[in-house]
């Protein structure tokens, strides 16, 4: 599995930002192929304030699936709407996503 993230740092006028975010989520949530999608609050770090304040996660099933859906029309789109946020206000990864059954990694002293 991979995913596509999105993480949105900690906005300066947080009603255009959720107005903006709202029109982009219906836009992602157009993309085929989509496994799921979670959506994070940041509320902190160890440090203390945490850089984001949002975090979209949308997964696929491979590589393919994932560039296929954001070549796509809707994906084209979405990445417009993106486009709309101030430059700088966030970042986009690929990620490989690695899950075990249970949660539980098999042979680990602490499982």
């Amino acid at each position: 599995m991979v995913k596509f993230m999105v993480m949105f740092r900690n906005p300066t006028d947080l009603d255009r930002f959720e107005n903006g975010y709202n029109d982009f989520l219906a836009l992602i949530e157009r993309l085929p192929s989509i496994v799921r999608r979670q959506v994070i609050g940041v509320t902190g770090s160890p440090r203390g304030d945490a850089p984001y304040y949002r975090i979209l996660e949308v997964y696929f099933d491979d590589h393919p699936a994932m560039r296929d859906a954001l070549v796509s029309p809707a994906g084209q789109e979405a990445g417009a709407e993106l486009g709309k946020f101030p430059l700088g206000s966030f970042e986009t990864l690929f990620a490989d996503v690695y899950e075990e059954a249970g949660g539980r990694t098999e042979g680990y002293a602490g499982a």
